[in-house]
């Protein structure tokens, strides 16, 4: 079995200032967005380096192929010879894209969320504006050469990101816990990840100045990330894909609205390992309970439905929704799921998670 994760990984509070010492380069492009420049948070970043930087801050949530084209001509025009990703998925993402294009430059990735997990994994996902699709590409040469998973700067999030990414962390573990390429040295983060959040999640959103609660959320999405970087994603990321880019909901949200749905279509396919995942949450082993437990979490989390999200338009909705499911098991991920979907049963979740 292969195992991909980052060469180094540096971890806790404070280990954001061990980036120059870590860093092997004397020009840097670093990998923003505009929201994260303006507050302040990149500033203290781009000093602590005392060498040559060029701040890239064109990315956008769910990164297009333009942002990509941008940032990789920001960093030959600065001639960086390294990169430093500085924000969440989005911006990691676009960062790997950027030195997938460039070549073999160093990649340290800094995660401000507690969510997506893309510090651990060798994935990208990017968005091709022409088709209305967002693109999945594994490899390799995607994954950072340094993760520094520091959870002090994912403190500031506000409660609904909190809830969002945190969920979709949840989705990350439950979906390497039952894919069908999971193998031993998944089976264990996956476990730890789910764990965490059970326990985390809601003193987080509840409190995000609980430093332990934020802590664990950030090692959760960090276990979260190797544990499906290595097993891959299954169904919940195949449709929630389409759904970003076609109604341009976040990520972390689109997951964390299809968690129970399709969870109650997949249940069936790995009753034993649910059942496992069950304990965890402390339920019983039957789909009714896991189901409503994923339910009461949202709702406590204030996670809104799927119609919410798509503005309640209920028309444009519904004729989106062949070009989905078939986007959708394009993508690949279906097929690690335990129960292997048609076109037709995916159209189907989607109306049940309307």
């Amino acid at each position: 079995m292969r195992f991909d994760s980052p060469g180094t990984i540096l971890y806790g509070a404070g280990s954001r200032h061990q980036l120059a010492e870590i860093l092997q380069a004397n020009r840097v492009l670093i990998v923003s967005d505009g929201w994260l420049v303006q507050s302040g948070a990149v500033a203290p970043i781009v000093e602590s380096l005392s060498r040559a930087t060029c701040v890239f801050d064109g990315v956008q949530a769910d990164p297009t192929e333009a942002n990509v084209e941008a940032g990789l001509a920001a960093l030959i025009g600065f001639e960086a010879d390294g990169i430093v990703a500085f924000g969440g998925g989005s911006s990691i993402d676009c960062a790997k894209a950027i030195r997938f294009r460039a070549g073999d430059l160093p990649l340290v990735a800094v995660p401000t969320t507690a969510g997506t997990g893309s510090e651990a994994t060798p994935v990208m996902v990017i968005t091709d504006t022409a088709a209305g699709v967002k693109r999945m590409t594994r490899d390799a040469r995607l994954m950072p050469d340094v993760a520094i998973v520091d959870y002090e700067l994912s403190m500031s999030m506000p409660r609904g990101l909190t809830a969002h990414v945190g969920v979709d962390t949840l989705s990350h573990g439950i979906e390497a816990y039952v894919s069908r390429k999971r193998h031993a040295l998944t089976t264990g983060l996956a476990h730890n990840c789910i764990e965490r959040c059970v326990r985390y999640l809601r003193r987080a959103w509840v409190d995000g100045s609980d430093r332990e609660a934020r802590e664990a959320m950030a090692l959760a999405a960090f276990e979260g990330g190797l544990a499906f970087g290595n097993a891959s994603v299954a169904l919940v990321h195949g449709m929630s894909r389409p759904l970003g880019a076609l109604f341009h909901i976040p990520h972390g949200l689109s997951n964390a609205v299809l968690l129970p749905e399709v969870t109650r279509f997949s249940f069936n396919g790995a009753e034993e390992l649910y059942a496992e995942i069950a304990a965890v949450f402390g339920v019983d082993r039957s789909k009714t309970a896991f189901i409503e437990w994923l339910e009461n979490l949202n709702r406590d989390l204030e996670v809104p439905r799927l119609r919410e999200c798509c503005g309640n338009d209920f028309e444009r909705f519904q004729a989106s929704i062949s070009k989905m499911a078939v986007d959708a098991l394009a993508s690949g991920s279906p097929g690690n799921n335990p129960v292997v979907p048609t076109a037709a049963e995916i159209e189907e979740i989607y109306l049940a998670a309307w």
